[in-house]
């Protein structure tokens, strides 16, 4: 049987044994190409040639041999190429890839990607027990993934991923720490640890950021705290030094006064003075400390546990000293530039920690202080003086 072909003046169509009708087009390039699929009618043929024409026309074409190319190959890539990524979000990446895309998608081509098989992948992640939170990470890295093919290497013509709420992570709340807790949890610490737990709540610092302030990064008098680098564990090279997790995460913070004293008795005690010494060392060798070992050495879980706070993470501190500072009466991005977080607006993402607003932030977060160190001096001071013979307050 011999193949009808149809005449237009784009391309051409033709019917090809098994009945269903073959599109075939010059692209901009001189090189005929054709549809990557069969249509089921000549008319059906035709309306996808005239899209391709408007897309040539008008410089939206994208060559399908490139979309040819396999996820896993091209994630790999992405992952390598992206200019100043922080060691530990390299590390965070891989292991999504690895562990949750490549699983299911990695030898699928990124032109047969759809948002039904991104769906579907999802549904699989969350069906194998895979929790929403790491679930809606993988999303969004997908997502990101398959936006650099779409807008950089005009791979595909439009991102697949367009699940509704496949990015939004509905992790559990976390504790809020009141003041007491804060001093609790500080004074059941080894002591050359005491004060990296004041710091991390009263300064919202990350861990990696708390653990690697030197001598140079203090004032002498406990007043302010400079951050400009963080500690990150990577697999296979250990502590390595980078920038804060944001840019926003440079910073100086003005450190309440309630706590300076504790600032500086720590500096005198447990710090070399040579600049360059870090604030928080090990009892040994004077290396950083690492967090499992901080874990370890603090007996944390036990430590947590006993006061009632079982689950408690170290991030917790800052998530504490966070909401503290929300509630000092400042505006949005001066508590942003505390927090360090980035801002829309490049010229508040280094924002001069002297400001007026963030001198209030310190100044209100000490006012809690002092009343915590009253109230709890007035409690001793109303406890009855019998001579010596008070009897024991039955408990329970």
């Amino acid at each position: 049987m011999a193949n009808k072909q149809g005449h237009r003046g784009f391309g051409n169509v033709r019917q090809r044994a098994s009945g269903k009708w073959q599109a075939r087009y010059p692209g901009p390039d001189g090189q005929i190409r054709s549809a990557p699929n069969m249509f089921d009618s000549k008319r059906a043929a035709e309306r996808w040639l005239s899209l391709t024409e408007t897309q040539i026309m008008k410089g939206e074409w994208i060559d399908p041999e490139r979309a040819k190319v396999t996820l896993g190959h091209y994630a790999g890539q992405w992952i390598t190429q992206r200019p100043g990524l922080r060691p530990r979000t390299v590390e965070l990446y891989r292991w999504l890839l690895r562990k949750h895309i490549e699983a299911d998608l990695s030898g699928v081509e990124l032109g047969k990607l759809s948002t039904a098989v991104v769906r579907q992948w999802r549904a699989d992640r969350l069906a194998a027990g895979v929790s929403e939170s790491v679930t809606a990470k993988a999303y969004r890295l997908l997502r990101a993934i398959l936006n650099t093919a779409v807008d950089e290497d005009k791979i595909l013509q439009r991102n697949p991923c367009r699940v509704r709420g496949a990015d939004r992570e509905n992790a559990e709340e976390r504790p809020v720490l009141t003041v007491a807790q804060v001093f609790d949890l500080a004074g059941r610490m080894p002591e050359r640890f005491r004060v990296l737990v004041l710091l991390a709540a009263f300064g919202s610092l990350r861990w990696g950021e708390v653990s690697a302030l030197r001598r140079c990064d203090v004032a002498d008098d406990g007043s302010w705290v400079r951050v400009s680098r963080a500690l990150v564990e990577v697999p296979g090279r250990g502590l390595v030094i980078g920038p804060p997790k944001s840019r926003a995460g440079v910073r100086t913070l003005i450190i309440p006064a309630a706590i300076r004293r504790d600032v500086v008795k720590h500096l005198e005690a447990f710090v070399k003075p040579e600049q360059t010494a870090l604030l928080f060392t090990g009892e040994r060798a004077g290396n950083a400390v690492r967090r499992p070992n901080f874990s370890q050495r603090t007996k944390w879980t036990e430590v947590v546990a006993k006061m009632g706070l079982k689950g408690l993470h170290f991030h917790d501190l800052r998530h504490a000293g966070n909401i503290w500072a929300s509630k000092a009466g400042t505006s949005t991005k001066d508590l942003m530039s505390r927090m360090g977080h980035d801002d829309m607006r490049a010229a508040l993402i280094y924002q001069r920690a002297t400001s007026d607003a963030d001198k209030q932030i310190a100044a209100k977060l000490s006012d809690l202080v002092d009343k915590h160190r009253n109230g709890a001096a007035a409690d001793e001071d109303d406890e009855p003086d019998d001579g010596g013979s008070a009897q024991p307050v039955p408990v329970g």
